[in-house]
Parts: C-alpha cells; structure tokens; sequence
C-alpha cells in the first residue's frame, strides 16, 4: 500500500498541445532522480493500430527527449504486442525511426531467449503456471510506463496501466509449450491476473495520454471521445481509478460502470496485492492550471462519489 502522500498524487493537465502538456506534467517529478540511472520503458503498442489503440509517436517522443534531458544513463524500451508481430508493429508505428533518430535501444520481447525472462511462481496468484516477467524491467534502475485510456472487448474490461502490464509477460519461453496469454485471455480470473502482473515488478511513473480514448470496443478500435486530457502519476493503482471516473463521465460499457471503482477486479485486487492506493480517499487529483479545474472536479466527483 502506498505510505506516502505524493505517492498517490495524480497531476491533471487539461489541453490541445500534448507535447507541451506533457513537459508540464512531468516537470512535477523531480527528473533530476533519473540522471545516470538506467530507465526500462513500457509503451502501448498491442497492436499496429493508431491512437488511442496505440501510444501517439509524439507521446512516445516528447518522454524519450524528457528522460534524455535528465541524463539518463540508458533507455531501453521494451515491448511485445498482442495484436499482430511485434517488431512489424513497431516498425509501422515508426518506433524503430525514433530509436534512430533519439538513441534509445529497443528490445522485441517475443524475440527474446529464455535467458531474458524471470519466471514468477503461481503461488497466491490466478495462473495455473505462473508466468515470465521480462527481465529488463526487473534490472533497471527506474521503470517508466506510458499507456493509453480505453475500454476492452476481450475480457480485461478496461485497459489502462495495469492491463499494459501484459505486454511485458512472454505468451511463449523457449522450452516451454504454455501459451501463456491463452491461458490469461481464457480465464474466468483474467481481470484479477492482470492486476497480479504488477505486484512483481515496480513503477516509477506512470504518463497516461487520455487526448482521446475509446468509451467502447477497445483496444485496437472503438468509439471514441476526446476529452484532450493528459495524466501523470507514481501509483497505478491510483491513475487506472481515475481513467475509469473519466470513461464514466462519457458513459461506458456496463462492465466499467458497475458499482464502486475501486470493486472492480482489476483496481481491487492490485490494491490487495499493495500495488497502489486502496481507495479513492487516498487520491489526491491535481489540476496543473485553472484550465484544468473544471474537468478534476467532475473526475473527483466520480472517483469519490461511488
């Protein structure tokens, strides 16, 4: 659970200008932390599809020039998408390019050998074998992790940044025959498995591009809305409680308006397992201008009202 105070701050910027916006939230976390430390990013590219299915490039940009800036030691940015073959996804979303042109190394997970995953046992967990953790999130001296705001037809409900948490566990290890990600999107259990991803590795920060997200359907298509609202916070938990109070106040799918935020299975059981904060009592919604007041107190309203 979080202890302190800023851990469950979540900044609300209100905008049209994301890269800009961007600067300005995460000006708020002290980046000179980073300089000569090693840093793993985690993005959202589940598939080849354009935003909000998939990280927006100047999202992705504007981080890399960020962290860079705080002379960072190195930056990986590690991926393995569930829609589609990974290093074709990232080609076509132009991840590669960037990589060239910024110097970050990028590494395609599903091409990894045994040696670059940690296996997690299934005790106290849902998986019925457990599962590999990629190993450079595991190594890193700060984890950074940029994620969409959108629902998801396929049994996750909503998948904010504790669902893009999947895409750092192998659906297949050399030498190893489970499919691990047909066991997770097989499950009964798949909400309260994706939450247990994230008790074993840790988040520095977490950036949130909500400029336009998908109220239904998801992840890779869907109806969309654009509330231009960009999210900044160090507590997952806390962050995917608010990006759920936002897809509420667009109305949403029934599975993602059903009573209290934090009893839905994926908030609820990251908050047992201590990932984050364990209510909305705990979240303090920080609005970056006056600009921004008006659309945090309508999301605070939400978030503590049910």
């Amino acid at each position: 659970m979080a202890t302190k105070k800023e851990e469950a701050e979540v900044f609300l910027l209100k905008t049209s200008e994301r890269s800009v916006g961007i600067r300005s939230l995460l000006k708020k976390f002290g980046m000179t932390d980073y300089r000569g430390k090693t840093v793993a990013l985690k993005p959202n590219f589940n598939s080849a599809d354009p935003f909000p299915a998939s990280t927006h490039i100047e999202t992705l940009k504007t981080l890399v020039e960020m962290l860079k800036e705080a002379q960072i030691g190195s930056l990986t940015l590690a991926e393995r998408s569930g829609m589609g073959v990974t290093r074709k996804v990232l080609e076509e979303m132009g991840v590669f390019d960037l990589s060239d042109k910024l110097g970050f190394k990028v590494v395609v997970l599903d091409e990894e050998d045994k040696d670059g995953w940690v296996k997690v046992d299934p005790d106290g967990t849902h998986w019925s074998k457990g599962f590999y953790i990629a190993k450079v999130f595991l190594r890193a001296d700060k984890v950074v992790q940029t994620c969409c705001l959108k629902t998801h037809r396929f049994g996750g409900h909503f998948t904010l940044s504790l669902k893009n948490s999947t895409g750092l566990v192998a659906r297949r290890v050399p030498g190893d025959s489970h499919d691990y990600m047909s066991e997770l999107h097989g499950s009964p259990h798949q909400r309260l498995m994706i939450a247990e991803i994230n008790r074993f590795y840790n988040v520095d920060l977490v950036l949130m591009d909500a400029m336009k997200i998908f109220i239904s359907g998801g992840p890779d298509r869907g109806d969309a809305v654009e509330p231009n609202i960009l999210l900044a916070s160090r507590d997952r938990v806390a962050i995917d409680a608010v990006g759920v109070a936002i897809l509420r106040s667009y109305g949403t799918t029934k599975e993602v308006t059903k009573g209290n935020i934090f009893e839905l299975e994926q908030i609820h059981r990251a908050a047992e397992l201590g990932v984050g904060v364990k209510s909305a009592e705990e979240i303090e919604l920080i609005p970056l201008d006056d600009n921004s007041v008006e659309a945090a107190n309508k999301i605070e309203h939400i978030l503590k009202s049910e």
